[in-house]
C-alpha cells in the first residue's frame, strides 16, 4: 500500500523535516525498493510452487494516470485504496482478497528499508498455520500484517473497545487487543524500523 510519490502528496510528517521535494524523492526510492522486494519473494515462491501475485494498492493519483504508471513498475496488479481512514482502505483490501478467494494476504506500506524478501516469504508460510501474523514496528505500530482473508474479524482494524489510533504507538497493542477479542491468536515476525520521521533517515546518512 502506498502513496502516489509526488511532493506534498506522501511522507507529511517526514516533510516536515526535510522539505516535501525531498520527502517525495526518499518515498519513491522506498517504494521501488519494497516492490522489487515483493517481486523477488514472489520469483521465490513460484520457484517453490507456490502462486504469488504482487498488488499495489495505490492512493493519490487519479485512476488513468495509475494505470499507465503501473505498466513500468514490477507489479501484476495496481488497485485504488479508496477513501477513508488506514483501517477503512486495510479492510477494503481484505474484502477485494476474500471477493477473488484469495487463501493469503501480505500487507505492506512502502516505507520500510529494512525490508526482506525472507521477512515476505516468512509471513506467508506463517499463515499456513496461523490465521493471523503481525510485523511489529519500533515506533508502536505494525510494519506487516498477514491473515487469511476468508476469517472474518471486524475488530482487527476497527478496535475491540473503541477506534484504534492510526499513526501513533499504540496501534500493535490495541491491534493485538482486538485480535483476542476475535478469537485470533498472531504470530509475530522479526520488529523493523520505518521510516516517518526526518530522525529516521539518520542511520542514512
Amino acid at each position: 500500500m502506498a502513496r502516489w510519490p509526488a511532493p506534498g502528496r506522501c511522507k507529511r510528517r517526514l516533510a516536515a523535516g526535510i522539505g516535501a521535494r525531498r520527502a517525495a524523492s526518499v518515498q519513491r526510492q522506498l517504494l521501488f525498493h519494497g516492490l522489487e522486494t515483493a517481486s523477488a519473494a514472489a520469483r521465490l515462491g513460484e520457484k517453490q510452487g507456490r502462486s504469488m501475485e504482487v498488488v499495489l494498492a495505490l492512493s493519490g493519483l487519479g485512476a488513468a494516470a495509475s494505470r499507465r504508471w503501473a505498466h513500468s513498475l514490477a507489479v501484476d496488479r495496481l488497485v485504488e485504496q479508496g477513501a477513508g481512514s488506514l483501517g477503512v482502505r486495510l479492510q477494503r483490501q481484505v474484502n477485494r482478497a476474500r471477493r477473488e478467494g484469495i487463501h493469503r494476504l501480505v500487507l505492506i506500506g512502502s516505507d520500510l528499508p529494512h525490508l526482506l524478501g525472507a521477512d515476505l516469504v516468512e509471513a506467508f508460510a506463517t499463515l499456513r498455520t496461523s490465521a493471523l501474523v503481525l510485523g511489529p514496528a519500533a515506533d508502536g505500530g505494525y510494519w506487516l500484517i498477514g491473515l487469511c482473508p476468508q476469517v472474518r474479524a471486524p475488530r482487527l482494524f476497527a478496535g475491540s473497545r473503541s477506534p484504534i489510533p492510526w499513526g501513533t504507538d499504540q496501534v500493535l497493542a490495541q491491534t493485538l487487543e482486538a485480535a483476542a477479542a476475535e478469537g485470533l491468536q498472531p504470530q509475530l515476525l522479526t520488529k523493523r524500523a520505518d521510516l516517518d520521521r526526518a530522525a529516521d533517515l539518520l542511520p542514512w546518512r
